[in-house]
């Protein structure tokens, strides 16, 4: 796994992930929504994927950002930096919260970011 501010440093794993909620994201130029949830790993308990909502700026779309693309989180501002561009989140594959996050869901994210699986 990789170090990210959710699992790497010291004093973001004393702070719990609820408190990020409602956190504005900020996508490598500029802002894009903010943390309404996460999904959790139920094999290891890692935060695998912050729920973002989009609602501000495209009408409620929810997408899933890995936490492994997490690069800052600003406690204090209630702000979190990923690194993927905007464009690339708004034309993300959207979250259904009905829907399962299995592998197949997974594979389709992963693919979609061009990003390097965690389970390979």
């Amino acid at each position: 796994m990789l170090e990210t501010p959710l699992t790497g440093n010291r004093e973001a794993m004393l702070r719990s992930v609820n408190n990020l909620v409602g956190y504005r994201i900020h996508a490598t130029d500029g802002q894009i929504g903010h943390v309404e949830d996460f999904i959790v790993s139920d094999e290891d308990w890692v935060v695998r994927y912050l729920v973002v909502d989009t609602r501000n700026w495209l009408s409620g779309k929810r997408v899933l950002i890995s936490s492994e693309w997490v690069r800052d989180i600003a406690w204090e501002e209630r702000e979190v930096w990923v690194d993927v561009p905007r464009q690339t989140i708004e034309d993300s594959p959207p979250y259904d919260p009905s829907a399962p996050v299995n592998r197949e869901y997974e594979m389709r994210i992963y693919d979609y970011y061009g990003r390097p699986k965690y389970w390979a």
